[in-house]
C-alpha cells in the first residue's frame, strides 16, 4: 500500500492538456458507457505524467469526473497502489525492490550507494529535488534481483558499483542501459538446475 500522507495544498492547479484529453477519448472508448468508471487506472496514470510524476488534490477531482466517480472513491484507488504518487517526486523517481529476493541478493547495497551518493534515505528526496527513493514491493523480476526502478525503466542485477554509476549518470542527465546490468537474460544466473530433461530425456 502506498503511502497514504496527502498533500492538501491547493496551490497546484490542474487541468488536462489538449493531447491527453484525445487519450481520454481513447481510453474511454474501450470501455462501455455505463462501465466508464473501469477507466480509472489509466486515467490516474495520465493524469499524474500530466502533472509531473504525481497527483494533487485537482488532478484527482478532475479524475473523478472524467469517470463519473465521487473524489473520495478515486483517492482510495490512488491511495492504494503504489504506482501513484500522492506527493511531488523528483526528476528521477528511484524505487528499490526490498523484499526477500532482492534483499538477500543485495537490495542494501543499492540503498547504501544512494546514500553515499545523493544522502538520501528511504522517503526522502534529495536537497536539489532531482531524486526521490521509494520503496515498494516486488517489481518482478526476481530472477534478476536485485533490482531498482527509475521512473518507468528497470535495472537488474545491481550490485554498489553499478548503481553508483547509475546514480552518477542521472545526473548528469543522461540514462545508462536498461535491463541487467550483467547483459544477461531473465534466466537462473548459474545455469537451470530444475526440469531439465522431458519424459526422462535430457533436453538437448
Amino acid at each position: 500500500m502506498s503511502n497514504l500522507t496527502i498533500n492538501t495544498s491547493d496551490q497546484f492547479e490542474f487541468t488536462f492538456s489538449k493531447e491527453a484529453e484525445k487519450e481520454i477519448i481513447l481510453i474511454l472508448k474501450k470501455y462501455p458507457p455505463e462501465r466508464k468508471a473501469s477507466a480509472v487506472m489509466p486515467l490516474l496514470d495520465l493524469a499524474q505524467r500530466e502533472a509531473g510524476g504525481w497527483l494533487p488534490i485537482t488532478a484527482l477531482e478532475a479524475v473523478a469526473q472524467k469517470v463519473g466517480l465521487a473524489y473520495m472513491r478515486v483517492l482510495e484507488i490512488a491511495s492504494f497502489y503504489t504506482m501513484y504518487n500522492l506527493n511531488p517526486v523528483g526528476k528521477w523517481h528511484l524505487q528499490i525492490c526490498g523484499t526477500t529476493p532482492c534483499w538477500l541478493r543485495g537490495s542494501d547495497d543499492i540503498l547504501k550507494a544512494i546514500y553515499d551518493t545523493l544522502q538520501i534515505k528511504p522517503n526522502e528526496t534529495s536537497k536539489n529535488g532531482d531524486f526521490t527513493l521509494t520503496p515498494v514491493e516486488c517489481l518482478g523480476a526476481c530472477v534478476n534481483a536485485p533490482i531498482l526502478q527509475v521512473n518507468d525503466d528497470f535495472y537488474e542485477d545491481l550490485n554498489y558499483d553499478t548503481t553508483k554509476k547509475l546514480i552518477e549518470s542521472l545526473k548528469k542527465g543522461t540514462k545508462r542501459k536498461v535491463g541487467s546490468a550483467k547483459n544477461r537474460k531473465s534466466d537462473p544466473e548459474n545455469g537451470a538446475t530444475v526440469l531439465l530433461s522431458i519424459k526422462g530425456k535430457k533436453n538437448a
